[in-house]
């Protein structure tokens, strides 16, 4: 009896679509959990614990608190951008068919990720940079420059990360 439940199962094709369902679970909590790690990130430093640092640090413990703070942040920025672009890929490509198959929103999400992702290149290669250059030197306005230009620039990002999740959990229905 066993054996004849297992048959119909496999030609029913349950099991085919059970294992993608799960493959595309499996994406879908990676690609959110990414984008909480890079939205919450940037939001936290942002919002909390940028003003905390400003408001007790000096500039030379402030600067090099932000140096520490991004070298143990950035890297999972980077992990998280890979994730989002693999699942985000894999999920358009193999689960919804294609770019043709997709709404509008699916397509925003895309282009307005890549705008972030842009400028936090922009952040990693230009101020972050300068930054460390500038802590390492003890020119301490420079740092501040610098870091005035990472925080402005993060704060684009976390308005347009916000927008992306908007459009993630409630774009189908307003965009299609």
């Amino acid at each position: 009896m066993n054996g004849r439940i297992a048959v119909i199962v496999r030609q029913s094709g349950f099991q085919d679509r059970n294992e993608r369902g799960i493959k595309m679970a499996l994406a879908l909590a990676l690609h959110v959990i990414a984008a909480v790690i890079w939205v919450g990130g940037m939001l936290f430093a942002h919002m909390m614990l940028r003003p905390v640092a400003a408001a007790q640090l000096e500039p030379p413990q402030r600067l090099t608190l932000w140096v520490g703070v991004f070298r143990r942040f950035f890297p999972a920025v980077f992990v998280s951008i890979a994730t989002l672009l693999a699942t985000g890929y894999w999920m358009v490509l193999s689960f919804y068919g294609g770019f043709d198959a997709v709404g509008m929103h699916i397509h925003l999400m895309i282009w307005i990720g890549y705008v972030m992702m842009l400028i936090f290149l922009h952040v990693f290669f230009a101020p972050f940079r300068r930054l460390k250059q500038a802590v390492a030197a003890e020119d301490w306005p420079a740092g501040g420059k610098s870091l005035a230009q990472i925080r402005m620039l993060v704060g684009v990002n976390i308005l347009i990360g916000l927008v992306v999740i908007a459009i993630a959990s409630g774009g189908r229905f307003l965009l299609g």
